[in-house]
């Protein structure tokens, strides 16, 4: 990954001032795929409309539960409802797990087979499994899969991001994100990264 991430920082650097910027305060990029292919579906699933910590939280309460502190879809279906409720998920969450849960084991969906699709067959897969719609699935393909050139305008981190640093804190449209993010391709995941540590940054800095 490292000679890619060259490439792509480089590519970044050339294409984009404002992410150059960007780029030089976060530092050395460490994008890579995050853990298990399961395991980081159904990770973005629980983290869906609550925040990082909130998230982190609740999925360390589940790893407790689980042999070897593996999620897998075996391991889940051996949980009950109260399990999964004690880790601090919630009824309509839990409904959502145990769908993709039941997809694996019956092997409606193939965590073997997705790295062989393009990224639209990945999404179009992974969209039949109650409560993955797209953002979750582009989150999939970036931290599941490592893919290179994933752009999630729905993404609200990348919203704040580039408000911030390409109209000064106010809004973007939709086609405005899609726009500027067309120059960072085939590297639209690295520059995403980037955007997503920009906001860790101090607000005090003149980055912005």
């Amino acid at each position: 990954m490292a000679s890619g991430h060259q490439n792509a920082v480089r590519h970044l650097q050339q294409v984009d001032e404002r992410l150059k910027v960007v780029i030089r305060a976060v530092g050395a990029c460490r994008f890579e795929p995050a853990g298990g292919r399961f395991e980081v579906l159904a990770r973005s699933i629980l983290a869906q409309q609550i925040s990082v910590h909130a998230a982190r939280t609740i999925f360390t309460r589940l790893r407790r539960q689980l042999p070897g502190r593996r999620v897998s879809a075996r391991g889940i279906a051996q949980l009950s409802d109260e399990q999964l409720q004690a880790a601090g998920i919630s009824s309509q969450k839990r409904g959502y797990l145990r769908d993709l849960t039941n997809r694996t084991l019956s092997g409606q969906v193939s965590f073997r087979r997705l790295p062989r699709l393009s990224d639209d067959a990945v999404i179009e897969e992974l969209i039949q499994v109650k409560g993955v719609g797209r953002w979750t699935a582009q989150m999939f393909l970036q931290f599941g899969l490592g893919r290179p050139d994933i752009f999630a305008p729905d993404d609200l981190g990348l919203q704040n991001a580039m408000k911030r640093l390409y109209a000064s804190g106010a809004d973007l449209s939709r086609d405005d994100m899609v726009q500027i993010a067309s120059a960072w391709s085939p590297w639209r995941s690295i520059a995403s990264w980037y955007l997503w540590r920009s906001l860790e940054l101090d607000s005090d800095n003149d980055l912005f």
